[in-house]
């Protein structure tokens, strides 16, 4: 194929082009295409050209081509092709979208792919590419639970008004016990995370026993008391509540809010908030817990400390417990709920109820 392009630059040109091949930022086709006009302006042969930019010769007629039909906006532009298998129609799309969303036949839970691009009559890539666009995941499934609390309604305002509003010389404290922490010791030490592979424990470990914590976070401080017990009976419960009672400063109400777990309604827990009367408990609703701000720290708790931990003995369990409330409280934050309860009631009535 004989060169039948004549590459005659301006000066306008030649400094663009000059720039784009000196332009380190730019993509590397625009870089080799700007160069071989450059190159091609010189007069030199195709095959020269072609060995100094590094490309093959019907690269060199392909972009001198470009260049005299287009200029230089025509070499920093890709020339689309049709796909080479045509879109799939809006009625496949719709179909894919309507099974996928539809109760699967026989006793199978939940669509998959497979089974979709079979029953449609499209490859399984395609049926994925949809589920993508779409936001669909039909493998994943969550669990939730809805409050049968009579007084649901009075309770979520009641708690989220004393996170939002607290009341002035008061301490707002949010109160649970984390009961049954394990202090499991792995049988083999842990193998550390590296390039291509996760960290790796061994599945099986020896038990010493278990500990409970009871914890009380300072709503608007953020710091955190705790105190680990052997068991979580009202009197190892009325037990925190003297050493919370001991450390909160005098002259001021102590509201507290806790579940519904039957040891803080013992008769002996009522006995003491009796005598001790700047007490007052508000109790969130049944199945509720996601209202007890407590539960934010326990879950930080077990996922930097617990869960991938191991521990020698039930002492070294609860001395790492107490190292991680201690760090915590050295750069504690206060808990800031954002959400008033009549958006909460909103979005509980948006969510539609499960067919029986």
């Amino acid at each position: 194929m004989a060169q039948t392009v004549c590459i005659l630059l301006d000066d306008a040109a030649k400094a663009r082009l000059t720039g784009i091949a000196g332009d380190r930022s730019r993509p590397l086709k625009h870089i080799s295409r700007a160069r071989i006009i450059l190159l091609s302006a010189e007069r030199l042969s195709v095959q020269d050209v072609a060995r100094h930019a590094g490309v093959s010769r019907p690269a060199v007629w392909r972009w001198q081509q470009r260049y005299g039909e287009e200029g230089v906006d025509g070499l920093l532009r890709d020339k689309t092709r049709p796909p080479g298998i045509p879109p799939l129609p809006l009625r496949a799309v719709a179909e894919v979208l309507a099974l996928t969303c539809s109760e699967p036949p026989g006793e199978v839970t939940h669509w998959t792919g497979r089974a979709v691009a079979e029953r449609i009559g499209i490859s399984l890539r395609s049926v994925q590419r949809i589920w993508e666009a779409h936001r669909l995941q039909p493998h994943r499934v969550r669990t939730f639970k809805r409050s049968r609390d009579p007084a649901f309604v009075e309770k979520v305002e009641d708690v989220v008004g004393l996170y939002m509003d607290p009341p002035a010389h008061a301490v707002v404290l949010s109160i649970d016990e984390k009961s049954q922490i394990q202090a499991l010791e792995r049988t083999r030490p842990d193998r550390p995370l590296g390039p291509g592979h996760p960290a790796a424990q061994t599945h099986d470990y020896t038990r010493h026993g278990t500990t409970t914590l009871f914890a009380a976070l300072n709503v608007l401080e953020g710091t955190v008391l705790g105190r680990c017990m052997q068991r979580h009976r009202h009197g190892e419960f009325i037990r925190f509540l003297n050493a919370v009672e001991a450390a909160v400063p005098a002259g001021k109400l102590v509201h507290v809010i806790l579940d519904n777990y039957a040891v803080h309604k013992h008769p002996k827990v009522r006995a003491w908030l009796v005598r001790h009367p700047r007490w007052t408990f508000h109790f969130t609703p049944t199945s509720a817990s996601w209202l007890n701000a407590v539960e934010g720290f326990f879950s930080a708790l077990t996922r930097r400390r617990l869960r991938r931990g191991t521990f020698t003995g039930l002492v070294d369990l609860q001395v790492a417990i107490k190292r991680y409330i201690a760090e915590h409280n050295r750069r504690p934050k206060p808990f800031v709920w954002t959400k008033p309860a009549a958006a909460i009631f909103n979005a509980l009535n948006r969510a539609p109820e499960p067919s029986v």
